[in-house]
């Protein structure tokens, strides 16, 4: 029986701690909290709140979307994949319109300079701290990725055991560790 070796390391996968995601969520919960209650005693007009709430859900939406591009443009370039011709042009431009739009409305505004910089920041801060949410779950999810498909090679090398051996015992531990694995 011919027995063969790999160089293989073993795959660490590695996690955002439950401390930092906490303060994400955290962070990213006060953010909205603050737009909120800067939103909801906005003295002034009607549809200048429903302006900024519009500009608000605009800007987290092309936040996450940039996001993902800024991504999956990274891993185009390391797996040399083509992406989307102007994919680049649409979702920049996009956030560039959210962030303009918004900005511009709040300059705007008639009211109160210190009102308008309580909106500002606290605006800034929602933006920012939907960043650092949308990089929190995307490593999330590539963790679990690279976990899947760690856990899949090691079911698959279990399963090829038993084939590749001869002998009655190895195949029965073989058969032992995939029941095993399997449930």
């Amino acid at each position: 029986m011919a027995t063969t070796t790999t160089n293989r390391s073993p795959l660490i996968v590695m996690r955002d701690t439950r401390a930092w995601q906490l303060q994400v969520w955290i962070s990213f919960g006060i953010a909205v909290f603050l737009c909120a209650t800067g939103l909801a005693y906005l003295p002034g007009e009607a549809l200048d709140r429903a302006f900024m709430v519009m500009g608000y859900v605009f800007c987290l939406s092309t936040v996450f979307v940039l996001s993902k591009a800024v991504r999956d443009t990274q891993k185009a370039q390391v797996s040399g994949e083509v992406e989307t011709p102007m994919w680049r042009l649409v979702v920049w431009g996009g956030f560039a319109v959210a962030m303009g739009l918004t900005g511009w409305g709040l300059l705007r505004m008639n009211v109160d300079v210190t009102y308008r910089a309580y909106l500002g920041v606290s605006w800034l801060y929602l933006v920012t701290s939907a960043f650092t949410l949308a990089k929190t779950l995307r490593d999330r999810h590539e963790a679990d990725l690279a976990e899947a498909q760690m856990h899949g090679e090691l079911i698959g090398r279990q399963q090829v055991l038993p084939e590749r051996s001869s002998d009655g015992a190895t195949a029965a531990t073989a058969q032992a560790v995939r029941t095993e694995a399997a449930a």
